[in-house]
């Protein structure tokens, strides 16, 4: 059953504290205030998640490169990963439960929203770390994340929809330009730029748009992992 691979992680979640429980269930339209929902947990768990199956892989897959395993990673911990792992943790009747009485009619709302099933997933992630460690918490995040990660092992990578998940966590949008083509009709290579937010990304090259947009979107995802770990090791 689904919810069986997430068993683990749901009885830390019913062991939180009842403060924290609470802060993982509360949306920012109705906690006391934005700091207090589940957003910066989510935050947090983002990590947790992240380095969990990052120590995972790193040992199994010991001839990928970093820009493998962090697709890999990538595709294993995606919004869509992370909301049918929420589900599995019987995330949208706790939702339920937890929402003030004027508030249900919304909820009905947020729980067709992927983006917000992933960041409650998160959410707990983050809240079992704070209560738990990194040791209970990373053992429950890889047995729940476990068919997710088998999935991205058996699956193709498709580089260019998880740029796009990517941005959309920031509302933006990728697009993409043909820099140049070259070579003759039968050996064709074209050079692609993906581009978002008003700035160039990545590039890539193919003997076919489509692979050439696949490279710019790998080559993407590698520079935004970079900034990511920039940021990450940057004091406030």
């Amino acid at each position: 059953m689904a919810t069986s691979r997430a068993e683990a992680l749901r009885e830390l979640l019913d062991e939180l504290p009842p403060e924290l429980y609470r802060q993982v269930f509360a949306h920012a339209s109705w906690a006391p205030s934005r700091a207090e929902s589940y957003e910066r947990l989510a935050f947090l768990g983002d990590v947790v998640l992240s380095l969990s199956v990052s120590t995972y892989l790193l040992p199994r897959f010991e001839e990928y490169g970093a820009g493998r395993l962090t697709k890999l990673r990538a595709q294993a911990v995606s919004g869509a990963a992370c909301a049918r792992v929420a589900r599995a943790l019987e995330v949208p009747e706790r939702l339920r439960a937890a929402a003030p009485a004027d508030h249900q009619r919304a909820v009905r709302a947020l729980l067709e929203s992927e983006r917000v099933l992933a960041s409650i997933c998160e959410a707990v992630i983050g809240a079992c770390y704070l209560a738990f460690g990194l040791e209970r918490t990373a053992a429950a995040v890889l047995q729940a994340f476990g068919p997710e990660i088998e999935r991205a092992i058996a699956e193709p990578f498709d580089f260019k929809s998880l740029l796009q998940e990517r941005l959309a966590r920031r509302s933006q949008t990728v697009e993409y330009r043909i820099e140049a083509e070259e070579g003759p009709p039968h050996k064709r290579r074209f050079v692609v730029v993906a581009s978002a937010g008003g700035r160039d990304l990545g590039r890539g090259e193919g003997r076919s748009k489509k692979a050439a947009e696949q490279e710019a979107a790998l080559a993407a995802l590698e520079r935004l992992e970079r900034e990511d770990e920039r940021d990450q090791g940057t004091p406030d």
